[in-house]
């Protein structure tokens, strides 16, 4: 993966809070991003499939579940940056966050 390529990858919004919040958690289902992002199921999992694509996150289904985590080969400059950026831009992710959280207090489902 060259850098052009990865920050293509990143450059929506959606994209990049769910890695910011994947690598935080250091993994989410779909429900998860859904409950975090406010955004329905089909185009979630369409920007998790655009990531995937990218070789930025790796996916395990888990019964009727998919678990996303970022991918196992992603370069370690990539890590960094990434990692560097949910470290310092906590704001820019919080709300996303708070949500996700909440969700899980009130139903644990997945």
């Amino acid at each position: 993966m060259n850098p052009l390529q990865f920050f293509k990858c990143l450059s929506d919004d959606t994209r990049l809070k769910s890695v910011l919040i994947i690598s935080q958690l250091k993994e989410a289902c779909v429900c998860d991003l859904m409950a975090a992002l406010e955004l329905d199921q089909p185009k979630v999992s369409r920007h998790l499939a655009e990531l995937r694509k990218c070789n930025v996150l790796q996916d395990e289904r888990r019964g009727k579940w998919v678990y996303y985590q970022l991918h196992k080969e992603l370069p370690e400059w990539a890590k960094m940056v990434i990692n560097h950026t949910a470290d310092n831009n906590n704001d820019y992710f919080a709300d996303p966050l708070k949500k996700l959280n909440t969700s899980k207090l009130q139903d644990p489902s997945c």
